[in-house]
């Protein structure tokens, strides 16, 4: 919690050294307050000499030092809210920064809901203390000591009474605290919990309409949310209770000093009443602000603990190191020998027991189209995911041209290599902000993609036919994740994105499977005219898809069995020729 704040800017730590002056001169100011009190008691109880412009005069000198005092309170304030929300700006970039370094290894172990909760929900705890903490636990510590260094002295009587309202102060709030804080280390989890829940009804909306779920997620949302429900209920009724006692408390107080006051008089045990009853009146005053000080900093102590938990929260996405960091080398990659190798990798999963690769060994040369298939959860799509480093081998080397893809900077790496998903991502804005969403930088920086190339982009994509027929043509809008499109069509959107950057290394990670044959077929002719040269490495399910590559890895359990072209394998690879069978029968397997 305490690193958070080493966050602040040096503009931030300046504002804070003001705020603390203007601090220390407001509490001057409303102590003095009081002092002029005094003097018009005694004016009008005939304990001092002086007329009505006296009076008038010290009423005056009230409401001035009153209004200062306001005026440096409101200034505080607007100090305590710039530095709290710069400061709740910089953790939540540097909260994003972070997550964009991860891995799919640590987005796994955090969950996207939960990263989303940190980034907001967590920061705007910090948030609301950080501003507490600017204007009360400052403040609240100042006007305490400087209360009671006031009222020392006055009457030991009326000193008790102030002990005793303290007191119960002090131990009615260490049983709301017992009672209510245990219950903040639970309600993040469970905002994390509800969020999950909202997301994935939200996401698989139509999966839950197609099967008439909705009262069952319902249910599941309700339960989320009656626990959070519940936890915040407890908490804000332990804090409900407080204000109530403390209103009673002050007044209470109040009445107490007036009758030990009045005790002390009448029982002769002071010998100036009139001196006596403008001191209790001051008196009164200065307790009530020792009072209302060890209230505010009980307050700032009571939601410290959320505040805590939510520090730490972000400290640990922040403390988090990505398994997958780039090298700092700044030799660049010379394509000219372009071949990929992989050389006796494996790899396991974050805290699985066993390999989902195994000695693995092959060797794609420049300019080919390699393909990789096997039946599902064979390790296809993993093995393609080592080379943009999406995961790092567990054991063994991943090499392009000959250089091991850990020694390159991630940007350089990603500028070389181009990856589509299967799952097709877009984003809001337009088509030609998404086409142009990963394009090439140039040598002397960014080059703007022109209209012709996105078109080009497009057609080469098989995407031109219905983003021609829009109204807007490519500055047609794109929904959130493109649900304006179907999956195809989202899936063409993708391609032609990578398609526009013309990396010299592209991976289709099963994305033709969402295309019906025709385009299917239509798309990889125009890719073999338009990416000639480069080298596309394809995972896929359907046996048409590959079946012009130059070379075809078979992959079962983890293992490439066998590799040849498609007439190869169909002679000597049982599994392959099992694939193509099930999905040619008619054919047999031609």
């Amino acid at each position: 919690m305490l690193r958070l704040f080493t966050m602040f800017s040096k503009r931030d730590w300046l504002l804070l050294v003001i705020a603390c002056g203007l601090i220390v001169l407001g509490v001057w100011l409303e102590l003095t307050v009081p002092e002029f009190l005094r003097e018009i008691t005694l004016i009008v109880t005939g304990g001092r000499d002086g007329d009505i412009g006296d009076v008038w005069r010290y009423g005056g000198l009230m409401v001035g030092f009153a209004v200062a005092s306001m005026i440096t309170t409101v200034i505080v304030a607007f100090i305590a809210a710039i530095v709290s929300s710069s400061h709740s700006a910089r953790i939540r970039q540097r909260v994003f920064g972070k997550v964009g370094e991860f891995s799919l290894g640590e987005m796994k172990k955090f969950s996207i809901a939960s990263l989303i909760t940190r980034s907001t929900n967590d920061v705007n705890q910090v948030n609301i203390f950080t501003i507490m903490a600017i204007q009360v636990l400052i403040r609240a510590p100042i006007m305490a000591i400087w209360a009671i260094m006031k009222i020392v002295g006055v009457s030991w009587e009326l000193s008790i009474v102030t002990i005793i309202g303290i007191a119960l102060l002090v131990i009615v709030m260490t049983i709301i605290i017992a009672v209510g804080v245990t219950k903040f280390f639970k309600i993040q989890k469970l905002t994390d919990n509800l969020n999950q829940v909202a997301r994935e009804n939200l996401t698989g909306i139509r999966v839950v309409r197609a099967y008439n779920a909705q009262d069952f997620e319902q249910n599941k949302f309700d339960k989320a949310n009656k626990d959070l429900t519940k936890n915040n209920v407890t908490v804000n009724r332990a804090l409900g209770v407080f204000w109530p006692f403390f209103g009673f408390l002050m007044s209470a107080m109040t009445a107490a000093i007036y009758w030990v006051g009045s005790w002390v008089i009448d029982s002769g045990r002071t010998d100036e009443p009139m001196y006596f009853f403008g001191d209790l009146m001051v008196f009164t005053q200065y307790s009530s602000q020792v009072i209302f000080s060890f209230m505010m900093l009980i307050m700032v102590l009571v939601f410290f603990p959320r505040a805590m938990v939510s520090g730490r929260r972000i400290m640990e996405v922040l403390r988090t190191k990505p398994s997958v960091v780039g090298a700092k080398s700044e030799v660049p990659l010379k394509m000219g020998n372009g071949n990929i190798e992989f050389r006796n990798v494996n790899f396991k999963y974050p805290g699985a027991e066993e390999n989902v690769l195994s000695n693995i060994n092959l060797s794609v040369k420049k300019g080919s189209r390699v393909a990789f298939i096997g039946g599902t959860g064979c390790g296809k799509s993993t093995l393609v995911n080592l080379l943009p480093r999406i995961y790092d081998a567990t054991c063994g080397d991943v090499l392009i041209g000959g250089r091991c893809v850990k020694d390159m900077s991630l940007e350089e790496l990603n500028t070389h290599v181009g990856y589509v998903p299967q799952t097709a991502t877009l984003f809001s804005g337009t088509i030609k902000s998404n086409v142009a969403f990963g394009h090439l930088i140039s040598e002397n920086g960014a080059r703007e993609i022109t209209d012709d190339e996105v078109v080009q982009a497009l057609k080469t994509a098989q995407a031109w036919e219905f983003v021609s027929k829009l109204e807007d043509g490519i500055n047609s809008e794109v929904s959130q994740v493109g649900k304006n499109f179907s999956g195809g069509q989202k899936q063409r959107l993708a391609i032609a994105r990578i398609l526009a950057r013309k990396p010299e290394i592209i991976i289709f990670d099963d994305t033709f499977s969402a295309l019906d044959y025709k385009t299917d077929r239509t798309l990889r002719t125009a890719l073999a005219k338009d990416l000639a040269g480069a080298t596309i490495l394809i995972v896929a399910q359907r046996v048409g898809t590959i079946k012009d590559c130059d070379q075809i890895y078979v992959m079962d359990k983890g293992r490439i069995v066998s590799f040849g072209r498609h007439e190869e394998l169909l002679k000597k690879c049982d599994v392959y020729k099992e694939i193509n069978d099930s999905q040619f029968l008619k054919e047999g397997g031609k």
